[in-house]
């Protein structure tokens, strides 16, 4: 329930520290510590009257400045003015500075950690790497250092002694999840030399195990590791095992994924890095926007192919899905799935509309439900993925992203098949045919040819473009009308001549194959370059268009779109297959029915050329924040359900699109439109 809500305007090139409200030069130093202070409020407990920022510390004769400093449960104002009094210190540097720096490393933090005399812990991080370490006495008398995976929460609970409990894994917040998947990456890379591709695929075979671990929830938390495992060979050599014995059970589930040999080609010591990096977090009610920034940032960043793929960004798939409206027993294809945005960005919206539908019914809370109800839910949602949900892509690397995303997010891999889809179906490999035609209920005999392939409700899809990838292969080609040379007769009207063109970019293909696997009356959702809508010599192609679909609604995306990675200016067409009588009708009578369109720009896209997020500001150019506190039920260590207070602060992105499909919702309503 929000309790209340506060507007905070922050000048430019500034923030709001989260802790004490200090207005803030905003450096990428300075966006570490925020995500660490938020983490420290969210994840760890802490209160923010225990914290200090910028903290003075005197060493020897001169002062410096810790980052941040935490002191114990229920410190007095007066004693947090003496440094001795503190109890852990945290140093937060830029991601360019290294560990081993010799002045903003460890040994930066372990100096202020000795100039305070009670200081028992310490964290330094850059984002990418993270160092815990406390101060201990030895069996001489002497302070030594140990290392930890983490620093302990407000209740001053570690990991030195037991497995994390299921009642006190925590949901990531923000992007503090992001900073744990590159700081994993990083560990893989700093560790092993792996290129990018083999590095991440490693990196998801441990993520997968995390997941089957959490949904093992009869039996003991097996995905963790103690620091003292994590310090020694034989102790890294335990959790390896650990892992892979929750691998062999991820393999036997996951057998579209992981071959049965397939193993965890990583050290144990790298292995162990990761689970310590990872075990705290609950993946699986993580709020699933949280996760797919994180696991598509980082699928980007290393399965970026060079087939004209570039990935839709999340606010224009979510905008697209919403406008389509994906129901609960249509089957939904994108047929360049990329690394699953889109297949998981409709999965996710059916799943929403059910959950509502239950929450009717069985009260607001999920966790309130009982088991029975519970299972029945995730029972269909099961259900839903792998009857009504299908990928398909020619990269393999992609189809196993796209399966690993639908698994981390919703309990099922759906039907993503590594497919080629412009090939004749004649000439699709029989396996894959197989399994399309036993997904769909039909017989693979069934898939003959292009005129054979009208199975799916709603497409959903940002094709391949290019130039530089045209398709010259005559046996595909022929499968199209937009294929070949177009004239127009002596009364300008267009009609198809039995010439071939030599050579037509994919995208141009992809419109009527997606047209071709639409059920008559079915929808779609396609992202397509502004040159289909508008140039000159591609009118037959808009006049193909008109013919054999109805133009629902075309959203003119902003330049910006898909930068930093591409500048090509696009738009999303929204079309509704036509059926054959209503074909054969309009050629009767030579007439097209007459309709509105829905026509809308995005003049803000939320980012710049730089992919670097633009914020609402006021009229004096301060940036607009929404500071919000709302009461979040979670569970304690003993599995009992409270209540916290929860602050959380937000700028407000200039970002057009989430108000789109509400718009074309009610336009929808109006013209009498029923999906």
């Amino acid at each position: 329930m929000t309790d209340n809500t506060h507007i905070i305007l922050i000048p430019e090139g500034k923030l709001r520290d989260y802790i004490d409200g200090t207005i803030r030069v905003d450096t990428p130093e300075e966006y570490v510590r925020q995500t660490v202070e938020k983490r420290l409020i969210n994840e760890h407990k802490y209160l923010k009257e225990q914290i200090r920022i910028e903290y003075g510390v005197q060493m020897g004769s001169g002062k410096k400045r810790a980052d941040i400093v935490i002191f114990p449960t229920g410190t007095s104002e007066q004693e947090m003015k003496d440094q001795d009094n503190i109890w852990l210190v945290i140093e937060c540097k830029k991601e360019s500075v290294k560990p081993t720096d010799k002045n903003n490393g460890v040994e930066q933090m372990k100096s202020y950690m000795a100039a305070c005399g009670n200081c028992e812990w310490g964290m330094w991080t850059n984002g990418m790497h993270k160092e815990v370490w406390r101060k201990v006495k030895n069996e001489k008398g002497k302070y030594i250092y140990e290392e930890f995976n983490d620093i302990p929460s407000a209740d001053g609970s570690t990991d030195e002694d037991e497995r994390p409990n299921r009642n006190t894994l925590i949901k990531a917040y923000e992007d503090n999840l992001l900073f744990t998947f590159k700081t994993c990456h990083n560990i893989i890379y700093v560790n092993e030399g792996l290129q990018k591709q083999p590095a991440f695929f490693e990196f998801l075979k441990i993520i997968f195990c995390k997941i089957h671990d959490e949904r093992n929830v009869f039996q003991p938390i097996e995905f963790y590791t103690t620091s003292k495992e994590r310090n020694y060979k034989d102790g890294q050599a335990t959790v390896y095992n650990r892992i892979s014995k929750i691998f062999d059970e991820v393999k036997k589930r996951h057998g579209q994924i992981f071959d049965k040999n397939e193993e965890i080609k990583l050290h144990p010591r790298t292995v162990t890095y990761l689970v310590a990096e990872l075990q705290k977090y609950a993946l699986l009610s993580t709020n699933i926007d949280i996760k797919g920034k994180a696991y598509e940032e980082i699928v980007g960043a290393n399965l970026r192919g060079d087939r004209g793929e570039f990935f839709t960004p999340r606010n224009v798939m979510k905008m697209a899905v919403g406008m389509i409206n994906p129901k609960e027993d249509e089957r939904v294809l994108d047929s360049s799935c990329g690394t699953g945005g889109f297949v998981v960005t409709a999965m996710t919206s059916v799943i929403d509309s059910l959950r509502e539908k239950m929450e009717k019914q069985y009260g607001k809370e999920e966790e309130e439900w009982n088991a029975d109800i519970r299972k029945v839910f995730h029972d269909k949602i099961s259900e839903i993925a792998s009857e009504n949900y299908f990928g398909f892509d020619i990269n393999p690397d992609l189809v196993k992203a796209t399966k690993m995303n639908m698994v981390m997010n919703n309990d099922g891999s759906g039907n993503i098949l590594q497919l080629n889809s412009l090939l004749p179906p004649a000439e699709w490999d029989e396996e894959t045919k197989k399994k399309l035609a036993k997904a769909l209920g039909i017989s693979a005999s069934e898939i003959r040819n292009h005129k054979s392939l009208g199975h799916f409700d709603v497409i959903v899809t940002n094709p391949p473009f290019g130039s530089k990838i045209p398709i010259k292969d005559q046996q595909i080609l022929e499968q199209f009308d937009i294929a070949y040379i177009w004239n127009k007769d002596s009364e300008g009207n267009w009609y198809k001549t039995d010439r071939l063109q030599s050579s037509v970019p994919p995208e141009q293909l992809f419109i009527e194959r997606i047209i071709q696997l639409l059920k008559e009356g079915g929808r779609t959702a396609i992202v397509l370059p502004d040159s289909i809508l508008g140039a000159p010599g591609l009118e037959y192609i808009r006049y193909w268009l008109i013919k054999n679909t109805k133009i629902i609604a075309s959203v003119d995306l902003h330049a910006d779109a898909f930068q930093p990675r591409n500048g090509t200016q696009c738009s999303i067409l929204f079309l509704q297959k036509k059926t054959s009588a209503e074909i054969v009708e309009e050629e009767k009578s030579r007439q097209i029915i007459d309709y509105d369109i829905f026509m809308t720009m995005i003049d803000h896209i939320g980012h710049d050329k730089r992919g670097s997020q633009i914020f609402k500001r006021d009229e004096k150019g301060n940036v607009i924040m929404l500071e919000v506190e709302e009461f979040v039920k979670e569970k304690d260590a003993d599995g009992n359900t409270i209540s916290r207070k929860e602050v959380t602060q937000e700028k407000i992105v200039n970002d057009q699109t989430v108000h789109v499909a509400g718009v074309f919702r009610s336009w929808k309503t109006k013209q009498g439109i029923s999906w």
